[in-house]
């Protein structure tokens, strides 16, 4: 199914696990871009409309539930028919690999599982919901430490024909408690008998009870004791067996009454007053222990009648005493124990019936060896196995390979054992290569895809981000190499992100001297913004109508487009600017002969502002207009051929006032021109005096 498109909604990446009664895939919720896993119904389960029903009401009971140790349940749907369930998709391993690869774990980590494993329980309990298959294949643990219990509610949905078709109770029985093994109806006390054998598992590396069958395990959980964890595993602290044993107890009644008695003794059991504490004791080992060995002497005629044995109150934890008909004492409730093994035994006689009826001739066929199918096709194996007198799973599971082609037989159960006749091998087949799509990371910060791609098997060096300039967010994904929904192999691929790093920046155009027009003009072509509100006409030194101060205001200053600017445009002088229009003499050096002649002037308005250069054969007069400023006296100085001639200063108070605020531009010819001045030059007496 890897591929499909479940509801038009949920795309099936890849498979990541399955059971019994359903596969796992992992998915992304195309509505809603994340990753969530996918559980589907196996299709021999889908005729069954009791298990159907059922199915459904489980998984919406399962999602009433709402805790952080708890896999959400996100929605239930049906394709055809095809029944699935969309759960939180956890980033991790579960706990019976970390245990593969680990154990023992070190009693504390072991706790803190247990304990969030506890808490959990507890929730779903308080919600009248029994969990009935707690294991670690059913515990996951994220990636940030947080466990996770999954898989809630499903097992009770199994009827009566489904244990029928499979021939085995739906759960695993190296977890079951005594009761789930007898086939009575199980309780809260169930799961955390459940419970107890994990952490045995975790702090020991090995299962309690072990069989060559489901039906010899499922025995000692009846009527076997099994090795104290500490026996293996020395290390354990004795408050933490102590929670193993009583959790582990073969009578519900001796156990934990609640998911949140264990817990709270599980929060405490590793503080040092508790950690060497003695090992717990029950009130029926006592009893069985009494009974095992207690010595009555016997009682001859002749003492019947004056024999008086006192009888002592009953204390605390012991069961009260009475007379019989000899006058010998005996347990008022002696009688329980061989009514308790009475029924014991008749549950045993109906179990091992249902076995070999089930079983049919396994139990006493003889063993038989079972052939290598791996490398053949499925049709192949199928009859070598059934050939051997096995028989296949029906249920045949896919993997995809790159190596291997499509319907290749890649792994078997029992892969060179020898098992009884008619046991039951399982085949797993290539489906072929089988990529996943390019997921699209559009508008996504550029981290939060690359995780994304990670967390698909794309390591973390072939994610490569290409930066250009654009109008979105800078570091966000504009797009990808594989484009979205295009196949690719994560292990090899190198996928290329197309990041924007925003607009791009350039130097900011300067406006001073320019017109407002001129200036509007500009703004428009480099895409820049002026508000109405962001242009201030106010008086200046500049000439009126031109722009004497801009923001930003740097010379070259980066900006982008779009962004707001703003200017201010003279009105004129101020009122208090005095202005002092001249005229000024000058000379050739010689009468007749051709004389540069440059006049540069100080005012208001600026320093050094040359007027254009006059070439001149005879005496001839410039018009130079000075605009004086409280402050800033005016200063005109002459050049002749490059010389310095004459220079002339005129004070601000020297000039009379003109009472006109709004004095007219001086003519084109007396515009500022690049600033120039004397370099030290000697000086050469004027021929003319600069007059007014």
């Amino acid at each position: 199914m890897i591929g499909h498109t479940l509801s038009g909604r949920y795309e099936l990446l890849a498979r990541v696990g399955g059971g019994g009664m359903a596969l796992v895939y992992k998915a992304r919720d195309l509505l809603l871009n994340r990753f969530v896993a996918v559980k589907v119904l196996r299709q021999q389960f889908t005729h069954d409309d009791e298990f159907v029903k059922r199915f459904r009401r489980e998984a919406q009971a399962a999602a009433s539930l709402s805790h952080p140790n708890i896999v959400s349940i996100y929605d239930v749907g049906q394709v055809e028919d095809t029944y699935y369930i969309v759960m939180e998709y956890i980033d991790g391993a579960n706990l019976n690999e970390i245990i593969r690869e680990r154990a023992p774990l070190q009693a504390d980590e072991a706790v803190r599982i247990a304990a969030q494993i506890c808490d959990a329980l507890e929730h779903a309990h308080h919600n009248q919901i029994i969990h009935r298959d707690i294991k670690p294949h059913n515990i996951l643990i994220g990636n940030n430490g947080r466990v996770k219990v999954t898989d809630f509610g499903i097992a009770r949905a199994v009827t009566s024909s489904t244990i029928t078709q499979t021939g085995s109770v739906v759960g695993s029985v190296h977890y079951f408690s005594p009761e789930h093994a007898k086939g009575v109806t199980t309780g809260e006390k169930s799961d955390l008998y459940s419970l107890g054998i994990v952490m045995y598992q975790m702090l020991t590396g090995r299962l309690p009870f072990l069989g060559e069958s489901p039906i010899s395990v499922a025995l000692k959980h009846l009527q076997e004791p099994f090795e104290e964890p500490r026996k293996v595993n020395p290390y354990i602290p004795q408050s933490v067996e102590n929670i193993i044993l009583k959790a582990m107890r073969k009578n519900p009644q001796e156990r934990y009454q609640s998911a949140a008695a264990m817990h709270k003794d599980l929060e405490t059991c590793l503080q040092p007053t508790r950690m060497h504490e003695p090992i717990v004791r029950f009130t029926s080992d006592d009893e069985a222990e009494s009974e095992k060995t207690r010595v009555i002497p016997a009682i001859r005629p002749d003492m019947r009648q004056t024999l008086e044995v006192p009888v002592p109150a009953a204390t605390a934890g012991e069961s009260d005493v009475r007379w019989n008909s000899e006058g010998l004492t005996e347990r008022k409730r002696a009688w329980i124990l061989p009514t308790v093994l009475g029924v014991l035994a008749a549950i045993l006689i109906a179990v091992l019936i249902w076995a070999i009826n089930a079983l049919g001739d396994i139990v006493s066929s003889p063993d038989v060896k079972v052939p290598d199918v791996v490398g053949q096709t499925e049709q192949v194996a199928r009859d070598l196995i059934e050939g051997a007198g096995l028989v296949v799973d029906p249920v045949v599971l896919e993997e995809s390979s790159k190596e291997v082609n499509e319907g290749i037989v890649v792994k078997q159960t029992k892969q060179g054992g020898t098992v009884a006749k008619g046991a039951v091998i399982q085949i797993t087949v290539s489906i072929g290569e089988q990529l996943p799509s390019m997921p699209d990371l559009t508008g996504k910060p550029f981290e939060a895809a690359k995780q994304t791609l990670i967390g698909m098997g794309v390591d973390a060096d072939n994610v490569l981000p290409s930066e250009v300039f654009d109008e979105s967010e800078p570091g966000t994904v504009l797009r990808s190499n594989p484009k979205p929904n295009e196949e690719f192999d994560p292990a090899e691929t190198t996928v290329t992100l197309t990041i924007s790093k925003g607009r791009e920046a350039f130097d900011m155009p300067n406006l001073i001297g320019k017109t407002e027009g001129e200036a509007k003009a500009l703004i428009e072509k480099n895409n820049l913004k002026l508000p109405e509100e962001k242009i201030t006409r106010s008086p200046s030194y500049t000439p009126k109508g031109t722009v004497f101060k801009q923001f930003p205001a740097e010379q070259n200053e980066k900006v982008t487009e779009g962004t707001e600017v703003a200017i201010w445009i003279s009105t004129g002088y101020p009122s208090d600017a005095r202005e002092e229009p001249m005229s000024v003499t000058v000379t050739p050096a010689e009468e007749g002969v051709e004389s540069s002649i440059k006049i540069v002037y100080s005012d208001a308005r600026g320093d050094k502002i040359e007027l254009p250069e006059r070439k001149i054969t005879q005496t001839t007069q410039i018009p130079v207009t000075l605009i004086l400023a409280p402050g800033k006296d005016g200063q005109i100085s002459i050049y002749r051929d490059g010389q310095f001639l004459q220079q002339q200063v005129f004070p601000y108070a020297d000039i009379p006032a003109s009472g006109n605020g709004d004095a007219e531009q001086p003519p084109a010819d007396q515009q500022p021109a690049d600033p120039g001045a004397g370099d030290g030059a000697d000086p050469v007496d004027a021929q003319q005096e600069t007059t007014e």
